[in-house]
């Protein structure tokens, strides 16, 4: 014979609320946390770099990378991706931009004898004088090849905090690789960040957003 539940016990019953099975959040809590905080320290770094490469590294990661799904033929276009743009981190930081005198605006490379200038349009050596000036004062100096170590390192910090090369170089990294990789951006942000304020530069480089590596002329 079938027995008959109490209506109040199976009012209470309803009550109850469901619980779903208990799982560890605390990872995935740790890795969001990881990340953002990765994520805000690169982008305030990549402030400091060429525009241009730091576009070209953010557009081609994810699919060089497969989304951090890497075999080994992403692991390669993946590393030729960084040293390419790390490689024109050091040219633009070699690169200046100034106003002739007939207003337009010029765009050179710094060598040691003075500024190659790219876009002149002028056919004599006077009509150069006449326009750019004395260019011997665009020459290349020490604090240039300062300022170039000093991108080449920011750059590949921010590629190192890059989720997708995080995946694919460092999927098997434990809690002291995860903590390297958050706490390197910082370190590099205010180590760069002290150089550049301490020994600014008057270059104002070319794809370089507000002329930041240092001081207009």
């Amino acid at each position: 014979m079938a027995e008959t539940m109490d209506p109040e016990l199976g009012e209470e019953m309803k009550e109850i609320p469901k619980i779903s099975p208990s799982r560890d959040t605390t990872t995935n809590n740790n890795q969001g946390w990881y990340s953002d905080k990765t994520l805000s320290s690169a982008a305030n770094l990549a402030q400091l770099l060429p525009t241009g490469s730091v576009l070209a590294f953010q557009s081609l990661s994810s699919s060089f990378t497969n989304h951090g799904t890497c075999h080994t033929s992403n692991k390669y276009l993946s590393l030729v991706l960084i040293i390419s743009c790390s490689l024109s981190c050091i040219f633009f930081s070699f690169t200046d931009s100034f106003i002739g005198s007939n207003k337009k605006h010029y765009y050179g490379l710094a060598t040691l004898k003075g500024l190659y200038v790219f876009n002149d349009d002028s056919s004599t050596d006077e009509e150069n004088k006449q326009r750019f000036g004395d260019l011997k004062k665009y020459r290349i100096r020490f604090l240039d090849y300062v300022h170039a170590f000093f991108s080449v390192l920011l750059f590949l910090t921010v590629s190192l905090g890059d989720a997708n090369i995080q995946k694919c170089f460092f999927s098997n990294g434990g809690d002291n690789v995860k903590e390297l990789l958050v706490n390197l951006p910082l370190g590099a942000g205010v180590l760069s960040s002290l150089v550049f304020m301490v020994f600014p530069t008057s270059r104002k480089g070319i794809g370089y957003s507000g002329y930041s590596l240092g001081k207009a002329k």
